[in-house]
């Protein structure tokens, strides 16, 4: 059974930084197809960044670019999403997703399995 367990969120001031882990079972960190995902209130939900379906590279949305990397710890089968030079409209709910793919350099969900999320809210 594929479980996935975000934790990491907070609350945060404009230009902070924050850490989201993602702790995964059932699904192999390592082969790639997993990522991060948000949604703001009111707003569609929209891809962070991901692994790609064979795990050896990485894919950004625009807006973060340069802001945030995800990584891995294979022997934790976790995955991470360091946030840096956070912004108020970054504020959102940050999920693990699995599995994911990639197209035209965009990660989409491809699956029913969601993490519970985690709440990032970058403030004054």
């Amino acid at each position: 059974q594929l479980q996935l367990v975000e934790s990491g969120g907070g609350l945060v001031q404009p230009g902070g930084s924050l850490r989201l882990s993602c702790a995964v079972s059932g699904f192999t960190v390592a082969y790639g197809a997993i990522g991060w995902f948000r949604q703001a209130p009111g707003k569609e939900r929209e891809g962070v960044s991901c692994f790609s379906t064979d795990g050896t590279s990485t894919h950004y949305a625009d807006s973060v670019k340069g802001r945030f990397t995800i990584s891995r710890d294979n022997a934790k089968n976790a995955v991470y999403l360091q946030m840096n030079s956070l912004k108020s409209e970054d504020t959102a709910v940050y999920y693990c997703v699995a599995p994911v793919i990639v197209t035209t350099n965009r990660c989409h969900y491809n699956g029913d399995y969601w993490g519970r999320g985690t709440q990032v809210t970058v403030s004054s």
